[in-house]
């Protein structure tokens, strides 16, 4: 959309006569996100992205959607159309348009931010365990069908379940999607790291974006993998996200990038394809047949006439030594003569949030897998969030970039670096992490939590006060600020015996409890603290 529609001329034309288009980074911004994500799920029942917002000069929508082409064409209303539309509407029911959004604003904080209380129910993690089991693919791992994705905290939630109720079938769930996964195109099996999701059920044809919390929130699931198995399979899959991690995604400072696109030359997964003639001129008919054979490359392809390398079906523990060593002399090479093709875009904006789980999962793997260098890459990125996220009056920033850090922390910001900076104290024993880790809890609570109703608001009371202020507990692809705070301070209780950390993580259960037992998967993270 951002090619065919706002690149337009005469798209921007009508754009800038008619409107002030404001074009929001969703990664900068999440709160703005948040915000007009739970209009438009109010709106339409759905949501998505690109998300497109037409709001009163008072900021409130009354008409949303996702895609919209330059033409209209088949069921998609085009944004030509829809923007002449949405002009003489303005133009003609100006005053009917802000009465009808004033009544949606209401509507929204009425059904959309009513939170039922109540405690969370005593057998939430057997009903969570059962619902992943009804809903278990058998045959490529993962949970419902297409698309599917990692949901790390599927796995973790299995992992320890099966370790402490002896449930082999729940650790085989684990096991078997953390496999899928692995052999799956999902996985960059020439350069490391996992990509986003799979558009398909069997883990082969990925969203090839690479963003930096899939893989920090992964590093956590297969090194948990590894501490309850004890299967070296795991361990080497960690090596190989942390190595595209180090050399991929991070910063001279120390901090780590936020994502890889999808994309080079305009092509989606152009940069990771390959093309069977491709492989033979480079590698000769011998070595090439045998790395086609084992990575399912073919003159056919797998993947629009070319091929996504994968494992899907192999047995990997039947692989002897000698094969092994070959096949990875040959990724080297094609690794390399990779490298010389036209990259994806990196964007180098550094997140707080994304950090923070990034410093979270170094160390809790360095602690696994006994890695003093993964523990040392934390405290590096550790003393960046610090040195360079941190206003000079204290309050923590969310965003730098281009040498510059600007925008307000939000909750996420707050929770995910005190996770982070927990899991260093547990590595490490030193009292100044704990120390910090408490005082930026203590800033969150002061900033962030809902006196009258309990939990914690998704923007500070300092911040930009948007049309609605939401809190919510819901994990998604990245968990919810609410959950991984609520097991932040009961974790920190447990190191200072302060009860007002215990009371308060009880208290954000609470607030969200009946939410909870009435779908315990779509609160995984949180689900540990029972």
């Amino acid at each position: 959309m951002n090619r065919e529609s706002f690149q337009d001329e005469e798209v921007a034309e009508l754009l800038n006569k008619y409107f002030i288009p404001i074009k929001v980074d969703r990664e900068e911004r999440p709160d703005i996100d948040e915000v007009y994500m739970t209009f438009s799920q109010a709106l339409t029942g759905s949501g998505g992205w690109p998300l497109n917002v037409f709001a009163t000069p008072y900021a409130k929508p009354f008409f949303v959607g996702t895609y919209f082409p330059k033409e209209s064409r088949f069921r998609y209303t085009g944004l030509i159309e829809l923007l002449g539309r949405m002009k003489n509407l303005w133009e003609k029911e100006r005053e009917k348009v802000i009465e009808e959004s004033d009544h949606i604003v209401e509507e929204v904080k009425s059904s959309f931010l009513s939170y039922e209380k109540g405690e969370v129910e005593e057998n939430i993690i057997d009903n969570a365990v059962q619902n992943l089991k009804e809903t278990f693919d058998r045959k490529y791992g993962g949970f419902g069908s297409r698309p599917k994705f990692p949901m790390p905290q599927n796995i973790l939630l299995l992992l320890d379940y099966g370790d402490r109720n002896n449930d082999n079938e729940s650790i085989f769930m684990a096991k078997h999607t953390l496999d899928s996964m692995f052999k799956g195109g999902v996985f960059d099996h020439i350069g490391y790291g996992f990509c986003r999701y799979s558009v398909d059920e069997k883990w082969l044809v990925p969203h090839f974006e690479k963003m930096l919390y899939d893989n920090a929130l992964l590093g956590i699931a297969y090194s948990k993998a590894y501490e309850v198995t004890r299967e070296s399979l795991y361990k080497e899959v960690v090596e190989k996200i942390y190595e595209f991690t180090f050399r991929d995604m991070i910063s001279e400072g120390g901090g780590f990038y936020s994502a890889l696109d999808a994309d080079s030359e305009g092509v989606e997964g152009k940069f990771y394809v390959w093309d069977y003639k491709e492989l033979i001129d480079l590698l000769g008919k011998e070595d090439g047949d045998f790395f086609a054979s084992f990575y399912d490359i073919s003159s056919v392809g797998n993947f629009e006439g070319k091929s996504i390398p994968n494992l899907i079906g192999k047995d990997l523990s039947s692989i002897d030594r000698n094969s092994i060593e070959r096949i990875e002399t040959i990724r080297q090479k094609l690794f390399q003569h990779r490298e010389k093709r036209v990259h994806p875009h990196r964007d180098e904006k550094i997140l707080t949030s994304w950090n923070g789980l990034m410093l979270a999962s170094l160390s809790f793997s360095g602690r696994v897998l006994s890695n003093r260098e993964y523990i040392s890459r934390a405290e590096k990125a550790y003393e960046f969030v610090i040195s360079k996220l941190i206003r000079k009056d204290g309050r923590l920033l969310s965003t730098y970039s281009d040498s510059e850090s600007y925008n307000l922390a939000l909750l996420s910001d707050y929770a995910f670096l005190i996770w982070g900076i927990i899991e260093l104290y547990e590595s490490t024993k030193n009292e100044k992490y704990l120390d910090k880790g408490l005082e930026l809890n203590k800033d969150m609570l002061r900033l962030f939590w809902d006196d009258g109703n309990g939990g914690l608001f998704l923007y500070g009371d300092d911040g930009e006060q948007l049309i609605i202020r939401p809190k919510d507990i819901y994990d998604g692809a990245l968990p919810s600020g609410n959950s991984i705070a609520a097991i932040n301070m009961m974790r920190l209780y447990e190191y200072t015996n302060d009860m007002e950390l215990k009371e308060k993580s009880e208290d954000i259960l609470h607030t969200f409890g009946d939410d909870i037992s009435k779908s315990p998967l779509s609160h995984g993270y949180v689900l540990t603290l029972f």
